[in-house]
This record gives structure tokens, C-alpha cells and sequence, in this order.
């Protein structure tokens, strides 16, 4: 008789191992991260990457030479963003990254500013 599929090994692992690698965190405590926040490494050289989990190295390689969003993250290491934003709030503490957050509300330019500009084109 086959083994009943809440049981396959394979499938609790896949389950237990974002659980082990956070430590059982679901978000961050000090930072929140979107989809499209970009993180990018900072230098290598010098740092003993030991101690780290090991996607959170992986992190630090895709991002070495460019920045890279959470969600780009998250697919090339197949793990939850979740997950990947927990370790990237780590690898912010631990000053082993740099991050650049997507613009927010109060940064976009106001409707009737657009307006302006469209009227003003439009003129041209």
C-alpha cells in the first residue's frame, strides 16, 4: 500500500526545511521588504561566508555583480519570498547587503502635476 502523501518524506521536507532555514520566522522584526525591492551584495572580500546559511549565500552571489529583486530572488533559489526576505532583513543587519526600496507614495508625483505636463506636451 502506497504511503499516504501528507507523509511522503520528500513533501515534509520541502515544508520543514524554509521552517529550519528561518528559524521558524515568518517576517522579519525590523525590515519589510516588497517584491521589487532590489538588494545588491557589498564587497566580498574580507568575510567569512561559514557562518551563514547556505541560500543565504547563494543571496550574495546572484546579487555580487547586480541588484536583484526579492521575488527574482526567490525564484532562482526556489524558496518562498517569505523566506527570502527574512534572510535578506539577516544579511541587512549583518551589513552584507545594500538595498534600494521602490519608491513609495509619497515620492510619486501627484496627479494634477501629470496633468500639467500633459496639457503642456499637448501644447507643444
Amino acid at each position: 500500500m502506497p504511503e499516504p502523501r501528507w507523509l511522503d518524506g520528500a513533501e515534509t521536507g520541502r515544508h520543514l526545511r524554509p521552517y529550519a532555514i528561518t528559524g521558524g520566522r515568518t517576517r522579519h522584526s525590523r525590515h519589510n521588504f516588497t517584491l521589487i525591492t532590489l538588494i545588491a551584495a557589498r564587497s566580498a572580500h574580507g568575510f567569512d561566508h561559514d557562518h551563514l546559511e547556505p541560500e543565504s549565500t547563494q543571496i550574495l552571489e546572484l546579487c555580487r555583480n547586480r541588484a536583484v529583486a526579492i521575488a527574482e530572488l526567490a525564484a532562482h533559489l526556489d524558496l518562498p519570498v517569505s523566506v527570502v526576505k527574512i534572510l535578506c532583513g539577516d544579511l541587512l543587519n549583518a551589513s552584507l547587503i545594500l538595498v534600494q526600496a521602490p519608491p513609495g507614495q509619497e515620492d510619486q508625483p501627484s496627479v494634477e502635476l501629470i496633468e500639467r505636463v500633459m496639457h503642456g506636451i499637448r501644447r507643444l
